[in-house]
């Protein structure tokens, strides 16, 4: 009997379908007419996207090994005739409305990132402390409770005790005959051990990145990092930036759980996988630190991000009570303690506070310009007597999203080009993994666009010069400026026979549109802060480019395009992972912690959607500088 004869009459019944996802032989039922990128979603299975499924990244690319799902108007645009006809497909506008068997390309967990960066020494002299204690056993003469007893025997200090250590405390201090470790975190004793484990005190350092998180294991008693690992965030499939994400909530609010959950499990999983390298109990991890941008804050805490995402753009709190590992989803000691970093604002959060931490940024005479580029990019300037922060919509071109043959900064991705017009080879390319190269990732668009204006293919509006002034400028290179359909491309890899441009690696026009977007939107925003300084880009007198992507990126390129001041090459510095670097201080030493807390009175944050003069100074950046 069909679900047609079985349902009560009047009732209509919504008819199921079955997805096989060959690659992993997972198989899911889900209603007929559901995408495959939803399908996919809702079943913990990744496919990889830049846009949430939106229709916008082209990144969701799927094969249907069989049964039929009809070609759409954006799968002519993102697959060749063969490739059509083989069946791949965008899985965000794949309907199953038939059983189907997909493959799905496996999807890069591990990008290319920065896990360290430039960081300060500090005094070793962290939150979490051991004590080892020989006490005398209660008698008749001495009937001292047990918490006053552990307590008497850290007279030095002012404690509180949980609860759930005076649980179990009697039973410890018995079968340990008096000689116990206390476990101390600031003014709470959270933990009273067997015998002597002081030599076993460790802290988990988060870097809760937008697209890629990074763990470091640390020893509290010597400072030293044990493991360290990163992975993407498992909140990709809901888009590549917090807009995405915020959006995904207010349209459907039951995502915030997902999200959380999301978040939990990235965090979790990095967990594992530092303990495991190092070979320590996870149970001797007494603390975590939490550098992350205001949104992927919000979510981790399951706090609703709304109010992030419209006007006026209002946190739920800069300041967070106290917090427990396991309220981050970090199952490590379980009354271990963490250190979320406060936010500036919306969307300058913990990531920014731990990075100018970590940089010093309030202690050095020199005015510096600190630069941290992604999908919101976030900028500060100043020096130790003061400094001002903003935060510019860079959108996903560095990451890879909106361009052509853009992709993460993987194995086969271009992360450097070299132009040279006054050779038959033109062109040099390094590519992440040396291997064949597959894409084109963030600081490769950068170095490729730099060198096109270098060499003059490309003029100072971004539009690629006629071929004729291609020929007579660049011999060697105008062979690859030619066309694909009808936009202007330049081919910076030949992939099958030369001249076969739909099988190459190309840069389009309307890629070098969306980095002039990207750098516009950055060299707006730090006109803008010296404008409000009353400075010029001259009193700039180093810059620092932080996170993943600014570790990657040729200040020369920067400079070239205009993505930071015209300064002496040697000025602009990769800071590298600055976000984990503060995140390890403040586990190493409650000086710095403190630290952390006073920038929050020592920046001034500058909303640039409020500033009349932000979309004159947009339009005027971007051109490239001559």
């Amino acid at each position: 009997m069909t679900p047609a004869e079985l349902a009560e009459p009047g009732v209509a019944v919504t008819p199921r379908v079955d997805l096989v996802f060959v690659t992993n032989g997972s198989k899911v039922r889900v209603p007929a007419g559901v995408t495959v990128f939803d399908a996919a979603s809702w079943n913990g299975i990744a496919i990889d996207s830049t846009c949430g499924g939106h229709g916008t990244c082209k990144k969701c690319k799927i094969r249907i090994a069989d049964g039929a799902v009809p070609v759409s108007s954006l799968d002519v645009r993102a697959f060749s005739p063969d490739e059509l006809r083989n069946g791949w497909r965008l899985a965000c506008r794949a309907e199953a409305t038939t059983d189907l068997q997909i493959e799905v390309p496996p999807l890069t967990t591990r990008p290319k990132a920065a896990t360290v960066g430039v960081g300060r020494q500090v005094i070793l002299r962290p939150a979490v402390q051991k004590r080892y204690l020989e006490l005398a056993e209660p008698s008749l003469s001495d009937q001292r409770s047990d918490v006053e007893r552990v307590l008497d025997g850290l007279d030095d200090l002012e404690l509180r005790v949980d609860l759930s250590v005076l649980r179990s405390l009697g039973g410890v201090l018995r079968g340990a005959d008096y000689k116990v470790t206390a476990v101390v975190v600031d003014e709470a004793l959270i933990d009273v051990q067997s015998g002597d484990t002081t030599g076993n005190r460790y802290g988990i350092a988060f870097d809760l990145g937008t697209t890629t998180v990074v763990a470091t294991l640390l020893d509290l008693s010597t400072g030293t990092p044990m493991a360290v690992s990163s992975m993407l965030s498992k909140q990709q499939p809901f888009g590549a930036d917090v807009i995405s994400r915020i959006s995904a909530v207010m349209l459907e609010p039951g995502n915030l759980d997902r999200l959380t959950e999301l978040a939990h499990s990235s965090l979790s999983d990095l967990v594992t996988e530092v303990c495991d390298e190092a070979g320590v109990d996870r149970y001797d991890v007494y603390e975590v630190a939490l550098a992350g941008n205001a949104t992927m804050t919000h979510l981790a805490l399951g706090i609703d991000p709304e109010p992030l995402g419209v006007a006026p753009f209002i946190l739920s709190a800069r300041l967070l009570p106290e917090i427990l590992a396991s309220d981050i989803g970090v199952q490590v000691h379980p009354r271990a303690r963490a250190v979320v970093f406060p936010a500036f604002g919306a969307y300058v959060g913990g990531d920014i506070t731990a990075g100018l931490l970590a940089s010093g940024m309030n202690r050095d005479a020199r005015v510096r310009l600190f630069i941290d580029i992604g999908t919101n990019c976030e900028i500060v300037l100043g020096s130790r007597d003061w400094l001002l922060a903003t935060a510019a919509p860079a959108g996903p071109a560095f990451e890879g999203a909106a361009i052509r043959c853009g992709m993460r900064a993987a194995d086969g991705a271009i992360e450097g080009v070299v132009l040279d017009a006054g050779t038959s080879v033109g062109v040099s390319l390094k590519i992440i993994g040396d291997c064949e190269p597959i894409g084109l990732c963030g600081s490769g668009l950068v170095d490729a666009v730099a060198s096109l204006v270098a060499v003059g293919l490309l003029d100072r509006s971004g539009r690629f010069v006629p071929v004729d002034v291609a020929a007579q400028i660049a011999p060697g290179l105008a062979g690859r400026l030619t066309m694909l359909g009808n936009e202007r491309v330049f081919v910076l890899h030949w992939r099958g026979e030369p001249g076969d441009v739909a099988d190459s690696i190309f840069l389009t026009q309307r890629d070098v549109r969306e980095l002039q977007f990207a750098k516009a939107a950055i060299a707006s925003g730090w006109n803008v802060l010296l404008e409000e300084a009353r400075l010029t880009a001259a009193d700039v007198q180093q810059v620092l480019l932080a996170g993943s992507f600014g570790s990657y990126l040729s200040p020369a390129s920067a400079i070239k395009l205009g993505l930071v001041p015209k300064i002496g090459v040697m000025r602009v510095v990769s800071a590298g992972n600055v976000a984990g670097e503060g995140a390890k201080m403040v586990l190493l030493s409650v000086r710095e912690r403190a630290a952390a807390l006073a920038l929050l009175e020592e920046v001034r944050y500058v909303e640039l959607s409020d500033r009349p003069d932000f979309n004159d100074s947009f339009v005027e950046q971007l051109q490239f500088p001559r």
